[in-house]
């Protein structure tokens, strides 16, 4: 879906099925987790936390979720979204509280480390028991064999994984290094992106779509003087680091 339409879509998920979307402002682009607890009421039934998040790339740590899960209603869902899981040095542990039998979904994905997005794969870890439901939700053959397949040789190529994460790690450091030499503010990531302001997102978008570069611009998101650039190759890196400096000398 496009940035303009994502915050459109979840509010009209939730009211397909008789719920209402409740937004809580982050804290300095982190989730803040007192303030989410605090505006759980007794009609709340579950709560998402995209950790790392997009599209800031931030991290929330294990203290302050351990500090939030404290304090959490048990009736309440908690899902983590850690779609961005594998790109962690030091990721917090969140299957404890599956392994704890709380009320917990922990998802995960094959779109991006392992680099299968176009299998539209991923998976989800609960307690048994907790969540009965999720069979009766989901779509009749969901999952294709060729899909499961390409899954199963994803999770045991460790050493692509590695491989992945080193060159995202050299080329997340090479785009903040940039961005710092361009005078443009950036949010220091965890994740294969980069959040980074630029003046007019749509703009810049546009002008380096001319380059050949492909950038997200985040108006959708409340964004709209800042761009999310990806990490691709260092040969890609620096290209869209040469045509954002022309874009932005411009």
């Amino acid at each position: 879906m496009t940035s303009e339409n994502a915050f459109i879509a979840y509010r009209l998920v939730a009211s397909l099925f008789g719920a209402r979307a409740i937004e809580v402002a982050d804290r300095e682009h982190r989730f803040d987790l007192d303030a989410i607890r605090q505006a759980i009421t007794p009609q709340t039934r579950v709560v998402f936390i995209a950790n790392p998040n997009n599209p800031t790339g931030t991290l929330v740590r294990q203290e302050a979720i351990d500090r939030f899960m404290a304090r959490v209603p048990n009736d309440v869902v908690v899902v983590f979204d850690e779609a961005y899981f594998e790109y962690l040095d030091d990721p917090p542990d969140t299957l404890r509280f599956v392994r704890e039998n709380r009320n917990v979904i922990v998802l995960r994905t094959f779109s991006k480390i392992h680099a299968l997005a176009g299998v539209r794969l991923g998976y989800g870890i609960a307690a048994p028991g907790t969540h009965p439901g999720g069979a009766k939700t989901r779509a009749p053959f969901n999952t294709n064999g060729v899909a499961q397949a390409g899954a199963r040789a994803a999770l045991a190529d460790e050493a692509h994984q590695a491989e992945s994460k080193r060159v995202t790690d050299e080329g997340r450091r090479y785009l903040e290094h940039e961005f710092a030499a361009l005078g443009l503010p950036f949010v220091p990531s965890v994740a294969n992106f980069v959040l980074v302001k630029v003046g007019d997102g749509k703009a810049v978008f546009k002008a380096l779509l001319q380059h050949g570069v492909i950038v997200r611009a985040l108006s959708g998101y409340k964004f709209p003087e800042w761009v999310r650039i990806s990490v691709g190759t260092m040969e890609q890196n620096r290209k869209c680091i040469a045509a954002l400096r022309e874009v932005m000398a411009a």
